[in-house]
């Protein structure tokens, strides 16, 4: 089966084939780490995460780029209100970009790039751009000619986001001899307390586009695979990247991909808004796997509507998983389905292979139930193997063996409480209400809820 791709730049899916046979190149936009991290931004993380594993149990060696955005008029202005160093305040909050991905199992990239560490390829990039005449230097700062480009044959600006260049402004024209508002900055003059890099055309530091243009090409090639990012990004950084390397002689990537928004009552989540959740605050409400498996469980390509009982009610879903492979007992990781590699291959449909993921859970606990215990094996198999494609195997060491929390008394308790359920799974399969109905009362007695789901009973202590 083939790996089909939708492609923000054709609007269209398209047969994913690698630049390099065997191989597979992504850029990723990563962080800007001005402060905490959301579930806004370790969305994408984890969304590319699936992408990337995907690729790599199809048999490819994967080079994945993710990058730093470690200088940007945000952090400074941050720093500067709290009155700390710029350097001291975006290592501190890149520190915890790097925990909250590791807490959500987001595999590390191959290689992540810090804007700061650039400037020679940047300055490089530049001087092509002006030497093809896509470029000019104004009172110390580099400005992208986007009318010259506009008028080049070939030029494709505006095709990404669908925006018409005339709308397109990013700035009104100032008195430094910037030339138009649709011109965008590739290198800023230094200002007074800034840091700033030397360049052939004065101090200064890096404009946001132009970074990862040029940290893309010097890891990936000229051409490489997939860029991807959050669908806000599209304009202007990514429309900007594609006119600056495309402008340059790079054919840049093949396909562009974006996941969609985290949003809280059908506001995309922001600092601005106020209605941001911090990773930290959410590993309160429920273990890393489980809130993995909520910002997974969405399209990457449709908005994921954060409610705490949307939460909940996913972290419910994933207990179902792992209740079952805790009956069964530890198994070997097997294979997928063809169904579930089916979806992944549509565009990574992560929702219908967990539909296929559950599909699997309720016959394996039918088979339980049946005393089929070689055949629940084996479905339990299958089901590691899929939820470990998706970063949320619950018997993957990652997760402290999946059990439903990492403390030794609650572990016991689990096994009890395992051993009572399938009593009363079994005494209902009899027909024996009265001995059914008597290990309930028994739970709850006990302080235990039982909740009976079609893919089986499920329990949780009583709050």
């Amino acid at each position: 089966m083939t790996l089909r791709i939708f492609d923000t730049a054709t609007r269209s899916l398209r047969d994913f084939v690698p630049v390099r046979e065997g191989h597979a190149s992504i850029y990723l936009c990563g962080a800007t780490p001005q402060s905490q991290p959301h579930i806004g931004h370790v969305r994408s993380g984890v969304a590319f995460d699936i992408l990337r594993r995907w690729l790599v149990v199809k048999g490819l060696d994967v080079a994945f780029v993710r990058n730093v955005t470690d200088i940007d008029d945000k952090i400074l202005t941050k720093a500067a209100e709290h009155g700390r160093p710029w350097w001291e305040w975006v290592s501190t909050h890149e520190r915890a970009f790097t925990w909250a991905y590791d807490q959500l199992n987001v595999l590390p990239p191959s290689v992540e790039p810090r804007a700061t560490g650039h400037v020679t390829q940047m300055i490089t990039y530049m001087q092509r751009l002006m030497d093809r005449g896509f470029a000019y230097e104004a009172a110390g700062s580099v400005y992208f000619d986007v009318a010259a480009w506009v008028a080049a044959e070939g030029s494709d600006y505006g095709s990404l986001s669908g925006n018409r260049v005339e709308e397109m402004e990013q700035g009104e024209t100032d008195n430094q001899g910037k030339r138009s508002p649709q011109d965008f900055a590739l290198w800023k003059a230094a200002k007074p307390g800034e840091p700033s890099w030397p360049t052939p055309w004065g101090e200064g530091r890096p404009g946001w586009h132009l970074e990862c243009s040029a940290m893309a090409t010097w890891y990936l090639g000229d051409t490489f695979d997939i860029h991807g990012g959050g669908l806000d990004l599209q304009f202007p950084h990514h429309e900007n990247e594609i006119a600056q390397a495309h402008a340059a002689g790079d054919d840049f990537a093949n396909y562009w991909m974006h996941n969609h928004w985290v949003t809280m009552a059908g506001e995309k989540m922001s600092k601005s808004l106020g209605n941001v959740l911090s990773v930290p605050n959410l590993l309160e409400l429920v273990r890393p796997v489980e809130l993995r498996y909520y910002l997974g469980s969405a399209h990457y390509r449709s908005v994921l509507e954060y409610s705490e009982a949307a939460l909940q009610e996913s972290a419910t879903a994933y207990r179902r998983i792992e209740d079952f492979l805790d009956r069964v007992g530890p198994v070997e990781v097997g294979t997928w389905t063809e169904a579930f590699a089916e979806a992944m291959d549509d565009d990574i449909s992560v929702p219908r292979a967990l539909a296929e993921i559950h599909n699997a859970v309720r016959a394996g606990n039918t088979a339980l139930a049946e005393g089929r215990t070689d055949d629940a094996a084996g479905i339990a198999a299958g089901v590691r193997a899929m939820t470990a494609v998706l970063g949320v195997d619950p018997q993957d060491e990652r997760w402290a063996g999946g059990t439903q929390t990492s403390d030794a008394p609650l572990q016991a308790l689990d096994v009890l409480v395992a051993a009572e359920l399938e009593r009363r799974t079994t005494a209902r399969t009899e027909k024996d209400w009265a001995t059914a109905d008597a290990v309930r009362d028994r739970l709850i007695a006990a302080g235990i809820d039982v909740t009976d789901t079609p893919d089986g009973p499920s329990w949780s202590l009583k709050n």
